[in-house]
């Protein structure tokens, strides 16, 4: 019988079957061997596979061999590169068209776009779980869309959903997730406590999961994907139900991966908060990639123009537009201007107005930003347009 790694002080029939961390079908020669070597403590050094090496994260086996005074080792290019992929559902529809994307080891890539813009379907085709209709997908000199086996071992996923984690305790979760993706006992165990630590999660360290508010289930499934780290960590809106002072936490985190090595995907929706946090990002809509570059790159478009948020008094109308408002978009009872920075004071004396009124309870002046360029882009607004935003020189003033 293949040996199988299972939860310490769990029934032998305990399994963790997610898709960040279910165990890849053991296809590949001697795959169950290594896995038995690794329980034992075996392997000092990365292993191989019948030329697959097991998923380690480039930057974190660069750094364990330094610690381990092994020196510098040499690495391929494990670039992630789509070319040109395409998806064709039944009746025609087409979940991604043409997408061509690369990302390099040690980035952090946004994948922007509203929800049906076909991320989740690039994605599940990255991680092996879809066949595109066309298109290749490749990290290194391996074929991700050949061999979805490979896809599965060197990616490391965090879905949308939460982790199926109700009868694991957090430490053992994260611990048995770096176990099964190849991880020594006691590096991973290390680990494990540096990730508990560094997300205060602390104080639920011995709690079982379905006892876990949803903010603190979501950091352990991080924590359980980035334990030990494949070539592509692929998170999918990553801090859903966060509070924002773990959220910062875990931004720190996510740039730790790539400053390790490791290709990051950021899929999210939420435009501000990717604007913070990648290095580039592609904006996707309707199943095309419609954008692409760093956030200051695709600000560029829209240097020399200003935002203007009113928050209209609930249930007004939306006033008539100055001829000065380049654009806007109502999103609740947030009213979304763009207009020139010439035009700063006619803007701050029409929302003044607006306030005298009674239509509006107070408005907020800055610099434009990619939320703007997404709202032109889209035509679309992301999940936070509706929250207030202050930044650097912004200009506030409420009703009273």
């Amino acid at each position: 019988m293949k040996p199988r790694l299972r939860c310490p002080n769990r029934p032998a029939t305990t399994t963790l079957t997610t898709p960040a961390t279910r165990p890849a079908t053991p296809t590949l020669p001697g795959l169950a061997a290594i896995a038995a070597n690794l329980a034992q403590g075996r392997w000092s050094r990365p292993v191989r596979d019948g030329g697959l090496y097991l998923p380690r994260c480039a930057g974190l086996r660069l750094a364990m061999a330094k610690v381990r005074g092994l020196g510098t080792l040499s690495a391929p290019d494990w670039s992630f590169r789509a070319e040109s992929v395409t998806k064709i559902y039944e009746r025609g529809v087409r979940a991604n068209d043409g997408i061509t994307l690369h990302v390099d080891p040690g980035e952090v890539y946004g994948l922007l776009g509203p929800n049906g813009a076909g991320k989740t379907t690039l994605v599940k085709q990255a991680i092996g779980l879809l066949k595109p209709t066309s298109g290749q997908i490749t990290l290194g000199r391996y074929d991700l869309v050949g061999d979805p086996d490979a896809a599965r071992q060197l990616c490391s996923y965090l879905p949308q959903a939460q982790m199926p984690i109700d009868s694991f305790r957090v430490d053992e979760a994260i611990e048995l997730t770096g176990r099964i993706r190849g991880g020594g006992k006691h590096e991973v165990r290390r680990r494990a406590g540096e990730l508990i630590e560094a997300l205060d999660i602390g104080d639920w360290r011995k709690t079982l999961g379905r006892e876990l508010s949803g903010g603190v289930k979501r950091l352990v499934g991080f924590g359980m994907v980035s334990v030990w780290p494949g070539r592509v960590v692929i998170l999918d809106e990553p801090t859903n139900d966060v509070d924002p002072l773990r959220r910062r936490l875990l931004w720190e985190q996510i740039r730790r991966l790539g400053e390790w090595g490791c290709a990051v995907f950021l899929v999210t929706h939420n435009v501000m908060e990717a604007e913070k946090s990648v290095d580039r990002l592609a904006i996707i809509d309707s199943g095309h990639l419609i954008a692409e570059g760093t956030p200051s790159s695709l600000k560029a478009q829209d240097r020399g123009h200003l935002r203007l948020q009113v928050m209209l008094v609930p249930g007004v109308q939306t006033p008539e537009m100055p001829g000065w408002v380049r654009r806007h978009v109502r999103v609740g009872h947030n009213l979304i201007t763009t207009i020139d920075e010439a035009d700063a004071a006619h803007g701050i004396g029409w929302a003044v107005e607006l306030i005298g009124a009674r239509v509006a309870e107070e408005y907020a002046l800055g610099a434009s930003s990619l939320e703007d360029v997404y709202i032109q882009l889209t035509g679309r607004v992301s999940e936070d347009a509706s929250g207030n935003r202050e930044g650097p020189g912004a200009g506030r003033r409420r009703a009273g």
